[in-house]
């Protein structure tokens, strides 16, 4: 007599086998020409790119079995598992991540209801539990055929991502089209990687702006990955290929905490606390108007010398980027005498000043090195608002609540100087190097203004103003009239900045700074 074991036992294989089926299915939802065009562009499919992202074996897969809704317009016939993106979470380092993978070879990546849902789900999820949200873009954006059901869905996205701001980190990786509606997601997030090639952002693509203004352009000149690293400073990060695009947004998130709670991730260092560095002694040129590469100073000073650089091709007069002291993350912004002078001008105090407010929203300390002559001059700059995007960086400073450390290198004229996380503005300890020049304005200027009537008047005006201008420097062009009167808490030997560094910023970890109740501050946007 048959036992009733042995039909149970058919039945669960049978489901078994079913469910092989449906995940086979689920994993290659792509037509064979749609697979075969992403490779040939060099492209991985959307969960190669996971693979490659997250830790080996890692990724768990969450709704993998959600399909579009009937009725759809001309679509019933076509309704493959898991739509047009991949989602779920894994690990990077062996920390939590949640992340969706959008797949260009189903239904061109487009965006539908169920699409939009999966997205949701997951960054709802990364919200709870306090992880960051990691988003590979590629899609021609909504499905016509879903009509106002897909703008609906982008919405949704759109109004997690605000929520989520400055919660849990978000990143959003560009590796593919992404147009119109679609854009202001990756806008939102917190950090756009780009690829060389393949990647594209615009509202409106080149048909469009050629009917509407004539111009002609080509997707790269209008969206590609080097036109928003260098010009529009929508992209924080290009490269050359997926592979490297992967690796570079793990490497950000080595340095990222988990959430707006938590600490940065510590990393004992290997390079020694205390390493001097005689050449910074001798960095600074002689010649006050001569450049030199801010990135030396940086290199030397950080731990092994590793500085990842945010929007390395814009607004290059400012340095922005992420480095560890004493194996602790910190955020560090300097002006860069080698582009423009080290001035501040509009984009460059929009970069800083985004970079500022998100270190501040994630407790990772800022480190500022300023060489700074002033703002730059010019009715482009004044017509363009200098005032109101200047007032951006004063505020991101004076609003930040982490440690703030600021080192002198050089020139500190003006309102720039207070501007650059001056001890004005509340920053925790201030440091100069011997050479540095605190006063209203250069020598020259100063003495051009103020002894103006006497050089009008001097018999040989050359000699005079030389010794008016030597006469200055000695009294003000120096850190030591700052340092009387504390706003300098010390005149370091360039060659100790590291080991000094190090010092405040361990101090100041403990660091508690109240702030007036309110719902939010009127940063001038």
């Amino acid at each position: 007599m048959a036992t009733t074991d042995e039909p149970r036992a058919d039945s669960t294989e049978s489901k078994l086998d079913q469910l092989r089926e449906l995940r086979d299915e689920a994993e290659h939802a792509g037509t064979e020409q749609a697979i075969e065009r992403q490779r040939q562009q060099g492209k991985l499919l959307a969960r190669e790119r996971l693979v490659e992202l997250l830790d080996p074996g890692s990724f768990v897969e969450l709704d993998r079995y959600v399909r579009h809704r009937e009725p759809n317009f001309g679509m019933l016939e076509r309704r493959p598992y898991g739509d047009a993106v991949v989602t779920g979470y894994g690990t990077i380092f062996g920390r939590k991540v949640f992340v969706f993978s959008q797949d260009f070879t189903v239904f061109g990546g487009s965006l539908s209801e169920v699409f939009a849902e999966k997205i949701c789900k997951v960054m709802d999820l990364a919200l709870k539990f306090g992880c960051p949200v990691i988003g590979i873009n590629d899609s021609g954006g909504a499905r016509i055929q879903e009509g106002v059901v897909s703008l609906a869905g982008y919405a949704e996205i759109f109004w997690r991502n605000v929520q989520s701001s400055g919660v849990i980190p978000q990143i959003s990786l560009v590796m593919g089209p992404c147009a119109g509606g679609a854009v202001y997601s990756p806008a939102i997030t917190d950090f756009v990687f780009m690829v060389e090639g393949t990647s594209y952002m615009f509202i409106t693509g080149p048909d469009v702006v050629k009917t509407v203004t004539g111009e002609e352009v080509t997707f790269e000149e209008l969206g590609g990955a080097s036109t928003h690293a260098a010009k529009s400073g929508v992209a924080h990060f290009i490269a050359p290929n997926e592979k490297a695009c992967l690796e570079d947004a793990r490497y950000l998130l080595s340095f990222l905490p988990q959430n707006n709670m938590d600490p940065p991730p510590y990393s004992e260092p290997s390079d020694p606390r205390d390493r001097e560095e005689p050449e910074l002694d001798t960095l600074i040129p002689d010649n006050a108007n001569k450049p030199y590469d801010m990135h030396e100073v940086i290199r030397r000073i950080v731990d092994d010398g590793d500085f990842l650089e945010v929007h390395e091709h814009w607004a290059e007069n400012i340095v922005c980027g992420l480095a560890r002291l004493g194996g602790h993350p910190v955020g560090v912004i300097g002006n860069q005498p080698r582009s423009l002078a080290g001035v501040l001008d509009i984009d460059s105090s929009v970069k800083a000043a985004r970079f500022i407010r998100f270190c501040d929203a994630f407790n990772i300390p800022l480190v500022t090195l300023v060489d700074v002559p002033g703002f730059l001059p010019g009715t482009q700059q004044e017509w363009g608002g200098i005032i109101r995007h200047g007032a951006k960086l004063l505020y991101a400073y004076a609003e930040a609540t982490v440690p703030k450390l600021t080192v002198i290198t050089r020139k500190a004229y003006g309102g720039a100087y207070d501007v650059m996380s001056s001890k004005h503005i509340r920053a925790d300890f201030n440091f100069a190097w011997p050479t540095a020049e605190v006063a209203v304005m250069g020598p020259d200027g100063a003495v051009n203004i103020i002894f103006r009537k006497e050089l009008e008047e001097a018999d040989d005006p050359e000699a005079r103003r030389a010794e008016l201008i030597e006469d200055y420097r000695q009294r003000f062009a120096n850190p030591y009239a700052a340092a009387e009167r504390g706003y300098v808490d010390e005149v370091i030997e360039p060659r100790r900045t590291r080991p000094v560094l190090i010092d405040a910023l361990e101090t100041s970890l403990t660091k508690q700074e109240p702030r007036p109740r309110r719902k939010h501050g009127n940063i001038p946007l």
